[in-house]
């Protein structure tokens, strides 16, 4: 079982995220894609929160009816800040035969020597990560060039997408369409709970 982890605060998630993923699991021959909102991330504030259970039911939305993709909850369970290392840890617990591959853009990986433990992530998952302009390969070898692991590391190709999930918010407070940038049932989900201050035209 080839597993790739996909964490984020997902505020909302939209289409590029999906994208992401689906390069993943396309090129890296995945078994399956598991989305991973975090409840406290440990680096940043969540911006406009509009709740951690509404970003879960969100991220539900998103991925429905593909079976390729799972959302777990297991970072919103669990106490505390959600450290990576901590989530990829209780994974191989469960399940030791299960090969992790933690998906993750150039601009995080460039940061991963600042990560908590980041060499146990690396010893518990190979880093798969998606070329996409904005972050020179040169960075991301300089950094996982530190870390014992690193070398694991493998790439995939990422369409350049031009969205934001604080795009997404900017435009459901000035009352812009947000369809086609996220999925139908998340657009529904955002105005039906009045989510991001404001109402958008779907």
């Amino acid at each position: 079982m080839r597993l790739g982890i996909f964490g984020g605060t997902f505020n909302p998630p939209h289409l590029g995220h999906l994208i992401c993923v689906q390069e993943a699991y396309v090129q890296l021959r995945l078994d399956r894609v598991m989305l991973m909102p975090a409840r406290i991330p440990p680096h940043k504030a969540v911006d406009d929160e509009p709740g951690a259970e509404h970003r879960l039911e969100l991220c539900r939305l998103a991925v429905d009816g593909d079976p390729r993709f799972v959302v777990s909850d297991l970072e919103m369970e669990r106490e505390g800040p959600s450290y990576t290392v901590d989530t990829l840890g209780e994974l191989h617990t469960q399940d030791p035969d299960t090969e992790l591959f933690l998906i993750v853009g150039g601009d995080v990986a460039a940061g991963l020597p600042h990560w908590h433990e980041p060499e146990r992530v690396l010893s518990l998952a190979t880093p798969a990560i998606a070329k996409r302009r904005g972050t020179p390969r040169a960075s991301i070898d300089e950094a996982l060039g530190k870390l014992r692991g690193g070398e694991r590391a493998c790439f995939f190709r990422m369409p350049g997408v031009g969205f934001s999930s604080t795009m997404v918010r900017e435009r459901v407070r000035s009352g812009q369409p947000i369809r086609y940038i996220v999925p139908d049932g998340v657009a529904e989900y955002i105005n039906e709970h009045r989510l991001y201050g404001g109402r958008t035209h779907t």
